[in-house]
């Protein structure tokens, strides 16, 4: 058995889970710079469930894209975070229903017997932490790749 590759997803749509911290660090990569609006954000504490709607660079297609010189393409992406038991956040303000968020990282922070802590890292210094009984993320495309409105890769100083 050999690893997965990001070809390997290159012309279908993802559809994954993290149960690990090396699983977590998969989906990191793939939603790294992904951008969504304040309002993709859901938070329902009764089914212990945070889910976000994000508009995610597809870095699995970046290579073929260039050599086949046509757009860098996005795709929307749902990321489910399962057993949550409290949401937090610092540098975001809620408030601002226009606010647009560019996701950098996932991290995870351990705890005792497998809780812990998921980071959302955004750019411009704001986090969302997920306290967590346990890593249960799921990344699945839900539409169509599109053409990256910008035409460019995701580029940090």
């Amino acid at each position: 058995m050999t690893d997965a590759r990001f070809e390997d997803g290159a012309e279908r749509p993802l559809y994954l889970q993290a149960v690990t911290v090396e699983d977590l660090e998969v989906i990191s990569s793939l939603v790294q710079d992904a951008v969504f609006p304040i309002t993709e954000i859901a938070w329902r504490p009764r089914s212990r469930l945070f889910a976000l709607l994000v508009n995610r660079f597809r870095w699995e297609d970046r290579a073929a894209a260039e050599a086949r010189g046509r757009p860098y393409e996005r795709v929307q992406t749902v990321l489910d975070f399962g057993d949550v038991l409290k949401v937090s956040s610092q540098g975001i303000d809620r408030a601002d229903k226009d606010l647009v968020l560019s996701l950098l990282s996932v991290g995870f922070e351990p705890g005792d017997d497998g809780a812990g802590r998921v980071l959302l890292t955004l750019a411009g210094d704001g986090v969302i932490a997920l306290d967590v009984e346990c890593i249960d993320v799921t990344l699945k495309d839900v539409t169509r790749p599109y053409a990256a409105p910008s035409r460019a890769v995701p580029k940090h100083d």
